[in-house]
């Protein structure tokens, strides 16, 4: 796929999105957005690891890999990024009121207080969730790591071509949809 798009997101949910061990990432919009504002620019893309804004403090203790671990190993190799994972998106939930967010609580890594800070942040507009099918490539892609991918910016258009022909999926079919179920349960009032 010769430049494809890839969605800018903290290294350590990418982990965690790649692991299996949560299916959802809270957009709300970097800084830089042209829009002002998160927009589904495409319904699959890579993920792109960030290290910008992640914090330890900012995660639920117990996150494995820790902040610390994602920064230590690019801290390693500054100058390259390793993708690792193509995403498709299942689903593009807006979030609008704490009550709704706190139902989505056992399915991210993030702490309560920084998920509300997120859906805080420009009031008006909503919080996606994205519903995500991850799959991690089979021969990741390590990438010069420039100015042209940095910035608070949601979505990059990466310079060298890729394929996510050679992936698995994060989670096998039974796995996945059983998680899909208990976040749309819990949102429903369910759980």
């Amino acid at each position: 796929m010769d430049n494809p798009i890839a969605l800018r997101e903290w290294a350590v949910a990418v982990k965690a999105l790649e692991a299996g061990r949560q299916i959802i990432v809270l957009r709300k919009g970097g800084i830089a957005e042209e829009t002002k504002e998160f927009r589904l620019e495409s319904p699959s893309f890579f993920l792109f690891p960030s290290y910008e804004h992640q914090r330890g403090h900012l995660v639920k203790p117990g996150t494995s890999p820790s902040v610390a671990d994602t920064v230590a190993a690019f801290e390693a190799d500054p100058n390259t990024v390793v993708v690792s994972s193509y995403a498709e998106v299942v689903d593009d939930i807006e979030v609008t009121d704490g009550e709704t967010l706190r139902k989505l609580e056992p399915f991210h890594l993030w702490t309560e207080n920084y998920a509300e800070e997120r859906l805080k942040w420009k009031r008006t507009k909503p919080l996606h969730v994205l519903l995500l099918r991850v799959y991690v490539l089979d021969r990741p892609v390590a990438i010069p790591n420039d100015e042209r991918y940095g910035g608070c910016k949601s979505w990059i258009n990466l310079a060298e071509p890729m394929s996510a022909l050679d992936a698995r999926p994060a989670l096998e079919d039974e796995a996945f949809a059983q998680e899909v179920q208990a976040i749309r349960e819990a949102l429903a009032g369910g759980r």
